[in-house]
């Protein structure tokens, strides 16, 4: 009798996933606590670590009386459904795109996606708009029984059925997520996690900071409009082109569970608006020579993205076209061709660095950042400071640079998200084009 084959895991394995899985809301907690409009960011005793006491921690931090019963909220959880609802009926309501996704791999047949994320995030933003205008900086803006379709297109996912509950957990068993629901029909669960809660949400917040911002100071910087702006255009580039998605490795190989879920909805609207959070405490302006400064940093890395993928892109369906028709490749035994020259020429996946410089702006317009929050008859608020309208000011002092660690965590953690990403591809294609793809990495 065969033996079983070994599971093939990532990120660790079990002990990893389950790292994860707990670590992960754990530091997005520490992000809300240690960088704050209470104290400062960093709080101070991070700073003073040896004068740490739990009355101070609690003070600094803003922690609930409570305790940890008093970090949810029922209220806040309707809030967070409605606006799940409203995101699904936008999904179903509003006209879409319908497009056919990458063959199963054990049934030879796509499924079918709706694509009308962009729409629906507008649709969000406008209520939000007409809110804002009606009730000015204060307003809050969204602050069934179901059954498995198509039993015979059910796929598991490719590591996601170890046998080991807690890998198997993270990774996700089910390749196509779908449920059949009254009145929305067939919805495809990852798909619209991954295009539409989370991404609206992180502009929604971005656009909350402003306001935020507002209401504090009575102006709004240039920094945080600049940084808003980024975000949304990232977010709506990738809404716009949702389709693109269907041939990502996350929809095709990859499982729905722990990881897509809590990254997709948690993840990106809360650690990615960090950025806007704190400039909405700490409002300074980078002026018109910043502004262009980060603009072609931004620019650069969107180009060199676009640029990459077209000429990809072009390659696979048309490699006639003039664009392409000269550079060199590697014809595999599959049948398929590697592009060598162009982009693809200077790397393997020049695509991701694009992907990674375009994003550093986000982080950029936070400058060396830290602040401490003090009482405005304090020695340290004799300084330069911007006043908050509870009479306390924000001033640097000891805290700058040290906020560091929140502002620039987004670019960090891409660039390794990138990295862990390729290697993904890389052993994909390896298995995929054996010895026609080890010649590809020599070149």
């Amino acid at each position: 009798m065969a033996s079983r084959e070994k599971p093939k895991y990532e990120f660790g394995g079990p002990l990893g996933a389950a790292a994860i899985v707990t670590g992960l809301p754990v530091l997005l907690y520490f992000f809300v606590f240690a960088c704050n409009d209470i104290s400062g960011c960093p709080v101070p005793f991070l700073l003073e670590p040896s004068a740490l006491s739990w009355e101070r921690l609690k003070s600094e931090t803003g922690w609930p009386e409570g305790g940890v019963w008093e970090l949810g909220s029922w209220k806040v959880t309707g809030v967070v459904l409605g606006y799940y609802l409203v995101s699904l009926v936008l999904w179903r309501a509003l006209p879409a795109h319908e497009t056919y996704g990458t063959k199963l791999v054990h049934h030879g047949r796509p499924l079918k996606y709706r694509s009308n994320a962009s729409s629906a995030t507008m649709a969000h933003l406008v209520v939000c708009a007409l809110g804002t205008y009606v009730q000015g900086a204060d307003f809050v803006c969204f602050t069934v029984n179901a059954k498995y379709p198509n039993n015979d297109l059910r796929e598991l996912a490719a590591g996601g059925h170890t046998g080991n509950l807690v890998y198997d957990f993270y990774i996700g068993r089910e390749l196509n997520s779908r449920v059949a629901l009254p009145f929305f029909g067939e919805v495809d669960i990852k798909t619209w996690c991954e295009m539409r809660p989370g991404l609206t949400a992180w502009i929604l917040l971005d656009m909350a900071f402003i306001a935020k911002q507002y209401r504090l100071y009575g102006y709004v910087s240039d920094r945080i409009v600049f940084t808003t702006i980024a975000q949304a255009y990232y977010v709506f580039d990738g809404q716009y082109n949702e389709s693109g998605i269907l041939t990502m490795i996350d929809i095709t190989t990859g499982g729905f569970g722990y990881m897509l879920s809590f990254g997709d909805l948690v993840w990106v609207p809360f650690l990615y608006s960090t950025q806007c959070r704190y400039l909405s405490v700490y409002p300074v302006h980078l002026g018109w020579a910043g502004i262009a400064t980060v603009s072609a940093v931004f620019a650069l890395g969107l180009y060199i993205f676009k640029a990459a993928n077209a000429q990809k892109n072009v390659f696979r369906t048309n490699p006639n076209d003039p664009s392409v028709a000269s550079l060199s490749f590697i014809q595999t035994r599959r049948g398929t061709k590697l592009l060598t020259a162009g982009w693809w020429g200077v790397s393997r996946h020049i695509n991701y660095f694009g992907d990674w410089l375009q994003a550093s702006p986000f982080s950029l317009p936070t400058g060396i950042p830290g602040y401490t929050i003090v009482s405005a008859g304090s020695m340290a608020a004799a300084s330069h400071a911007s006043k908050m309208l509870d009479g306390r000011k924000v001033v640097q002092g000891q805290a700058r640079g040290w906020g560091i660690f929140f502002t620039y965590f987004y670019v960090l953690y891409f660039a390794i998200l990138l990295m862990h990403r390729e290697r993904r591809d890389d052993a994909m294609c390896l298995e995929k084009y054996g010895e026609d793809w080890e010649k590809y990495n020599k070149l």
